[in-house]
C-alpha cells in the first residue's frame, strides 16, 4: 500500500506540474520551461499511467485545452459571429457539401462556382472600418465575442489604418487570419511550440511594443458585416480589398465541378511543403454573394463554405491495452490504449476503434503494432495492423456483452438499412453510471448550460465524491465541502456559485440540447423549441398519452426525421429521465423560444409548407419564413394561419383540412410575390 501511495503522490506531482505549465504557455502566452522539459515530464505521466490501472481511474491527466479568451482584454460582441467551418476530408465529403448546396437552393446546376483559398493555420482576427476608419480590431474568441486587440493588430505593417475609395461602405468589417511564416518563427527565440502559438501569443502580449517585436503577417479572406454590400462576388470583393491595400493569398482561385476541385486540391497539397506558411487544407466558399445569403448558417458553421483538409497524418506505434468507454447515448465504444506517439505535432496515446465489428474486420490484437492517422481535430483512428511484426503472444480482445454498469447491451436495427447496428449501447440511460456521469459533462458544455469552472475534471472530481450524481445536484451543491478540497479557495468557489446561478436561466432550444437526447443536436433542439415555444408544451412529450399525437407532428418538420423521433420516444418514455428531467426543472428558469428575427413580412404568423417549390427548396422556404419573423409548423392545426402549396406533389389531406379550419391557402406563385412585395 506505500508503495502504491507513493506512485499515486509521484503521479499528481507530474500532473500539478504538467497543469501548471499548461497555464502559463495557453493562458498567460509565458512559458517557464523548454519544450523538452515540459515533453519528458509529460512522457512520464502518460508511462505512468498506461503502467497502473489505478492511475487510469483517476483520470488526473488531460489534453491540453486551447486558447481561451483572456481578461486582459476588453471583451467586444462581434457585429457579425466568427462561426467555425464544416470540414470534408475526401471526394466522398466534397460531393456531399455540394450536393447540400445545391439541394437547398433547389439548384439543377452541379458546376456551381467555387472559389478556394489555402486555409491557413494562424490566428483568426476581424478589422472593422468605419467610414475607410480602422477604428476596432477584435480577436475571434468564443465567435460570439472576441477580445479588443486594436493595438497589437496596429503594429503589423501592412494592415491598412485607413482605406481611401470613392467607392466605400460606411461599415466594412475585414476578417483576415494572421501567421507567422516559417523562417520567421525559426529566427525568434522563444519557447512556443510552433508559429500558431506564437501569433496567438504575440497578439495577446498586454503591450503592444512587445507584440511589435514579432514579424507578424496577415491574409485577408473574408468579410463580417458591410453596409451597405458593394459586391456581388466573393472574389470581387478579394480583388478589390487587394487594391485597397491588403494582403491576400495569391493562391485563390475559382473552381467548378468536383473534377476541378481535386485537382486544385492536389495541387496546393503537393505545393504546401515549399510554403513559408503552415495550411492544412483548403476553404472552398460558394463565390455569389446573394447565394451565400440565400444559404445562411447553421448554428455553428456557413452552409456555403467548408474546409477540404489534405490527408491525414499517419504514424506507427503499439497497442499496449484495449479498453470500453460508455459515451453519453450509451455507445460502447473500444479505444486503443497505445505508446505515445506523435502525430501532426501532437502526442498522442489513444486511437478509437469504433466497434467490435472494425476489430474483426481489421484482426486488431492487444499487443500489434498498428499504424494510426489524425486528420485535424479528429480522434485518431487505426488504420491497419503490421502483422509481419506480430507476436505469438498477441490477445485476441473479447468485446464485452455488458455495459461497464453490469447491464446487458444491444445493437438496434436501422430503421434504413433494416440490418443490426455495428454499435452496442446500454439503453439504461441515466440509469446507468457511466451514461449518467457522460450526461452530466454534455449538460455543463458551452453549448448547453456552459459553467464556466464546471468542466469534464471537475465532473470527474464531484463524482467521484457523490457531490454530483444527477444534472439538478449541480445546483444543490455543498460548498462547504468543496472548500476542503485542494486548489479550491475562496475565490474559486465564488466564481462557480456565480456561474451555475447564472446557468439557472437558459432558453428552451438550449435546454433541449442539453439533456442529451440521442440525435438531437444544436440545430434539432432549435427546430424543436420553435415547435413547442415554452417547456411546459415541451414536457407533454413525456405523458403518454399526448407522446404519441406530437410524434407524428414532429415528423412532419423539416430537419426532424423518424430517427430523430424514435429517439424522443425511447427517451421520454424512460421513468428515470422523466424523473430527473423533472427535478432538473425545478431549479430553472426556462425561456420561452422566440425567433430572433420577429419583424418581417410573417411577423407573428405560423406557416406550413406541403409539395415541392420550382424556384426554392422547402428548406429555403422555411429559412426565408423564419427570417422574416414567421413561425414554421409540421402539422394543420387551428394555430395556423397561412399554408403555402407547392405544385410538386403537395398532400391532399393537409390541403382538405385547412379548407376546413378555413385557413389560408395560397400556391408558389403567390408565395413568390409576397416575397417580391
Amino acid at each position: 500500500m506505500d508503495n502504491k501511495k507513493k506512485i499515486i503522490d509521484d503521479f499528481k506531482k507530474k500532473v500539478k506540474f504538467i497543469e501548471k505549465h499548461n497555464e502559463h504557455y495557453f493562458k498567460y502566452d509565458s512559458p517557464k520551461i523548454s519544450d523538452a522539459e515540459y515533453d519528458q515530464i509529460k512522457t512520464e505521466a502518460i508511462k505512468l499511467e498506461n503502467k497502473f490501472n489505478f492511475l487510469k481511474k483517476l483520470k488526473l491527466l488531460k489534453s491540453n485545452i486551447g486558447f481561451t479568451p483572456s481578461n486582459k482584454f476588453k471583451k467586444v460582441k462581434h457585429l457579425r459571429p466568427m462561426l467555425s467551418l464544416s470540414n470534408v476530408f475526401d471526394r466522398k465529403g466534397m460531393e456531399e457539401f455540394i450536393k447540400k448546396i445545391n439541394n437547398f437552393l433547389n439548384l439543377k446546376d452541379l458546376n456551381l462556382e467555387l472559389i478556394s483559398e489555402p486555409k491557413i493555420d494562424g490566428i483568426s482576427a476581424t478589422l472593422i472600418y468605419k467610414k475607410g476608419v480602422l477604428t476596432n480590431g477584435l480577436s475571434r474568441g468564443d465567435g460570439e465575442i472576441g477580445e479588443d486587440i486594436l493595438n497589437n493588430l496596429k503594429t503589423i505593417s501592412k494592415i491598412p489604418t485607413k482605406i481611401v475609395s470613392k467607392n466605400l461602405p460606411d461599415l466594412l468589417e475585414i476578417r483576415c487570419e494572421i501567421y507567422i511564416g516559417k523562417k520567421d518563427f525559426g529566427n525568434l527565440k522563444n519557447n512556443f511550440a510552433n508559429p500558431r502559438n506564437a501569433a496567438g501569443g504575440s497578439l495577446r502580449q498586454k503591450d503592444p511594443i512587445e507584440t511589435s517585436k514579432i514579424p507578424l503577417q496577415y491574409f485577408a479572406y473574408g468579410f463580417g458585416a458591410m453596409e451597405p454590400i458593394i459586391f456581388s462576388k466573393q472574389s470581387e470583393f478579394l480583388e478589390k480589398i487587394k487594391n485597397w491595400g491588403f494582403i491576400v493569398n495569391p493562391l485563390v482561385k475559382n473552381v467548378k465541378g468536383i473534377n476541378e476541385i481535386e485537382e486544385h486540391h492536389k495541387k496546393i497539397d503537393n505545393l504546401r511543403s515549399s510554403l513559408d506558411y503552415d495550411i492544412d487544407g483548403l476553404v472552398f466558399k460558394v463565390n455569389d454573394l446573394n447565394l451565400q445569403n440565400r444559404l445562411g448558417n447553421t448554428s455553428n458553421s456557413p452552409r456555403w463554405a467548408t474546409a477540404y483538409k489534405f490527408s491525414a497524418e499517419r504514424a506507427v506505434t503499439k497497442i499496449k491495452d484495449i479498453v470500453i468507454q460508455v459515451g453519453r447515448t450509451g455507445a460502447i465504444t473500444p479505444v486503443a490504449k497505445v505508446e505515445p506517439v506523435t502525430v501532426g505535432g501532437v502526442v498522442v496515446s489513444n486511437a478509437t476503434l469504433h466497434n467490435e465489428e472494425e476489430i474483426q474486420r481489421k484482426d486488431i490484437r492487444i499487443g500489434d503494432t498498428i499504424y494510426i492517422q489524425r486528420a485535424g481535430d479528429v480522434i485518431p483512428q487505426v488504420i491497419s495492423v503490421d502483422k509481419s511484426k506480430r507476436s505469438k503472444t498477441s490477445n485476441i480482445f473479447e468485446f464485452p456483452s455488458k455495459c461497464l454498469c453490469g447491464a446487458e447491451t444491444k445493437k438496434e436495427i436501422s430503421k434504413t438499412t433494416k440490418k443490426l447496428d455495428a454499435v452496442r449501447r446500454c439503453t439504461k440511460g441515466y440509469a446507468c453510471k457511466f451514461i449518467a456521469k457522460e450526461k452530466l459533462k454534455h449538460l455543463v458544455a458551452k453549448e448547453a448550460f456552459n459553467i464556466d469552472g464546471l468542466g469534464k475534471k471537475v465532473i470527474d472530481q464531484f463524482w467521484n465524491l457523490k457531490l454530483i450524481k444527477e444534472p439538478s445536484d449541480i445546483f444543490k451543491l455543498d460548498y462547504e465541502k468543496i472548500k476542503k478540497l485542494e486548489g479550491w479557495g475562496s475565490l474559486s468557489i465564488s466564481n462557480l456559485k456565480t456561474a451555475i446561478n447564472k446557468s439557472k436561466n437558459i432558453s428552451l432550444d438550449k435546454f433541449i440540447y442539453s439533456i442529451g437526447i440521442r440525435h438531437i443536436g444544436q440545430e434539432n433542439a432549435k427546430i424543436l423549441a420553435a415547435f413547442f415555444t415554452s417547456i411546459e408544451e415541451f414536457l407533454n412529450l413525456f405523458k403518454e398519452k399526448e407522446r404519441e399525437q406530437i410524434l407524428k407532428n414532429l415528423v412532419e418538420l423539416d430537419g426532424i426525421g423518424s430517427t430523430q423521433t424514435d429517439s424522443i420516444e425511447i427517451f421520454c418514455s424512460n421513468e428515470k429521465n422523466k424523473k430527473i428531467i423533472n427535478d432538473l426543472i425545478n431549479q430553472l428558469k426556462i425561456t420561452n423560444f422566440s425567433l430572433k428575427n420577429k419583424k418581417g413580412k410573417f411577423s407573428n404568423q405560423k406557416l406550413m409548407f406541403t409539395g415541392g417549390f420550382q424556384k426554392m427548396s422547402r428548406s429555403e422556404a422555411k429559412s426565408i419564413a423564419e427570417n422574416n419573423g414567421g413561425k414554421v409548423l409540421g402539422s394543420i392545426s387551428q394555430k395556423l394561419n397561412l399554408l403555402i402549396v407547392g405544385d410538386n406533389k403537395p398532400t391532399k389531406r393537409k390541403i382538405e383540412q385547412a379548407k376546413k379550419l378555413k385557413i389560408k391557402i395560397i400556391n408558389e406563385k403567390e408565395w413568390n410575390k409576397i416575397l417580391n412585395s
